[in-house]
């Protein structure tokens, strides 16, 4: 970066680094929000629909009643679906409760999910955070590489709406991994695929991300830096140290530790 970004609204950790890769649902753009509420209809009609007695072979008694307990939009997604893909997703919850995860059952849930998110995203764009936004154009305009990565197949739709898809040089999104055959996050292909397209290796790259799944990627693909946003924090955004506003702030954790 050029010395006058010591002037501008740059969160100080992204000083050292040569480009930055930014996750997008819940760092850039309040789409995160969108995708927890989409989820929550489509666990809750799955979880509603099944049988009273349904859980898994060796489950204790009661656990079939608490293994329907509809799902928490912010404690279930963020340990069970933030960051991941939709398939991902729906079998770790389903897992997780006990319920079979076979995977038509996996493919309905998934489903089901993906037509309550276009729905939505049909009937109101995404707005991005305003803290974010200062500081993607603080670092375009200190001639930072920037490449946004996410899961979803929708990022590029929801980027384009919120206004932000011109500032980046690079786009890895749902659609992408698929066609690569990318693993979901925990794993780093997601972000080493962004990282290769920028031209600079992960070690001199910082990663911004929200999802605890997305930190842990970030950590074993070697990155530089891993920022991690926890917009239920308090005020601020991705870009709280460059004066942002939002519903969170960042911390910034080293290869070898998470945060959030």
């Amino acid at each position: 970066m050029t010395p006058g970004t010591a002037r501008s609204p740059v969160v100080p950790a992204l000083r050292s680094a040569r480009a930055v890769v930014f996750d997008t649902d819940g760092v850039l753009t309040d789409s995160a929000r969108v995708h927890a509420a989409a989820w929550k209809e489509a666990f809750d009609a799955w979880l509603a629909a099944l049988p009273r007695d349904t859980a898994t072979s060796g489950a204790a008694d009661g656990a079939g009643a608490a293994s329907r307990r509809p799902f928490d939009a912010a404690e279930d997604y963020r340990r069970y679906v933030d960051g991941r893909s939709r398939l991902d997703g729906a079998a770790a919850f389903l897992a997780a409760r006990g319920l079979p995860a076979d995977r038509a059952a996996v493919a309905a849930v998934a489903a089901d999910k993906e037509r309550r998110f276009t729905e939505r995203l049909r009937d109101r764009p995404v707005a991005a955070y305003p803290g974010s936004v200062r500081l993607l154009r603080a670092l375009r305009g200190a001639g930072v590489p920037m490449a946004a990565a996410s899961a979803s197949r929708h990022a590029r739709e929801v980027l384009a709406g919120a206004g932000l898809l011109d500032l980046f040089d690079a786009l890895v999104d749902g659609v992408e991994a698929a066609r690569l055959g990318l693993p979901g996050k925990p794993h780093p292909a997601l972000f080493l695929e962004a990282a290769r397209r920028l031209g600079i290796p992960p070690g001199r790259c910082a990663l911004v991300e929200d999802a605890l799944a997305g930190v842990e990627a970030g950590r074993r693909g070697g990155f530089g830096l891993v920022v991690g946003v926890d917009r239920a924090a308090g005020t601020g955004a991705a870009g709280t140290g460059a004066g942002g506003s939002g519903a969170g702030g960042p911390s910034a954790a080293s290869p070898s530790s998470t945060c959030c």
